[in-house]
């Protein structure tokens, strides 16, 4: 079964099994999932493994009869020791043989490669629309700026220039708002050779120097994670944008005393994000006890112009998504009152 081997390197679950659902081979995947030794898997019958096994032997008929090419069903598989797991099954006959692949999604794993599919697309979305929005907005704003200032000039009344000035103070407010909606667009990808816990120190210092008393910051890193290449400076205002935010979230907690957050690095092995998988990601949790995203937001946390307190732009944890995709990378939050947990996750080499 030398030419199954290449199914080893998948993150799904795969069996190839004969007309009579014996297994002829199984995947170091489908070994973990089930707990297992692929040794004891190979030559036992595959329908025994979920919770229904005549659908396997219904989908096996139909392959075998060229009833269709490819079958979709979702079933649960047994697990030794553990929960049942929600997998999506996908039936495949060969051509060269009458052999049939069985290869299982699990639901969970589903439900994320569909969420990041949700969130590039949204990201993307973004970026074009305040793009186009910001330069459309930026040559009328000149303009209605010059016009005041030239208004201004005019006048001989001290107490009417007091409204251009409104309109001009105004049209610079705005001025600013576009200048950081393109920012991103705008700076190179400066890349280099970035140690996480160093931009992590470098945010610790800042949050601290900000909040003075109320907060304490934990650290718990790994230390063992190696250096990989980054721009330093967008990894940086990613962490401090996600802190930040959680410090604004922290005002009662600071102003009582226990205000808490914590970062917390690890890494994890043999993940698939964004259709790919890696051998190796950093995991960076930005965690704090503050009440929890509302959940009026939650869907749409990271649309630009999205915030939950009066007052803010909306535009730091969009700026941080931004910053963190350049990276090959993604954010997940999880967030529930007294814990909220924002996840970088950003492969290693």
């Amino acid at each position: 079964m030398e030419r199954f081997h290449s199914f080893d390197l998948l993150a799904t679950l795969v069996a190839v099994v004969a007309a009579d659902a014996s297994v002829q081979f199984s995947n170091a995947a489908l070994e973990d999932a089930l707990g297992i030794s692929r040794r004891t898997i190979i030559g036992s019958n595959f329908a025994d493994v979920f919770t229904e096994p005549a659908q396997l032997h219904s989908a096996l008929e139909g392959a075998l009869d060229n009833a269709f090419a490819a079958l979709r069903y979702d079933a649960w598989l047994k697990r030794a020791g553990l929960e049942s797991m929600p997998v999506h099954v996908i039936v495949t006959r060969t051509e060269a043989s009458n052999h049939i692949i069985v290869e299982m999604v699990p639901q969970e794993q589903q439900t994320r490669q569909d969420r990041e599919e949700r969130l590039a697309e949204q990201a993307q979305t973004n970026k074009e629309l305040i793009r186009n929005l910001a330069h459309e907005i930026k040559n009328p704003l000149g303009g209605i700026r010059g016009a005041a200032q030239l208004l201004e000039m005019e006048m001989e009344s001290p107490e009417l220039t007091e409204y251009t000035q409104v309109i001009i103070h105004e049209a610079d407010r705005l001025q600013s708002l576009v200048d950081r909606l393109l920012a991103p667009h705008r700076r190179p990808h400066l890349v280099g050779d970035v140690n996480i816990h160093e931009v992590c120190e470098r945010v610790r210092s800042l949050i601290l120097a900000e909040f003075p008393k109320g907060l304490r910051v934990v650290r718990d890193y790994d230390t063992s994670i190696p250096e990989f290449r980054g721009d330093r400076e967008q990894l940086i205002q990613t962490v401090l944008n996600i802190a930040h935010n959680a410090c604004q979230a922290l005002a009662e907690r600071i102003a009582a005393g226990d205000g808490c957050m914590t970062f917390k690095t690890r890494v994890t092995r043999q993940i698939t994000f964004g259709k790919q998988r890696y051998r190796l990601a950093l995991e960076l949790h930005v965690i704090d006890n503050g009440p929890g995203v509302p959940d009026s937001i939650r869907d749409r946390i990271f649309y630009p112009l999205v915030s939950g307190r009066e007052g803010g732009s909306g535009l730091g944890l969009t700026l941080a998504q931004t910053f963190v995709q350049q990276h090959h990378g993604l954010i997940e939050v999880d967030s529930v009152p007294g814990r909220t947990d924002f996840k970088i996750l950003i492969p290693l080499p």
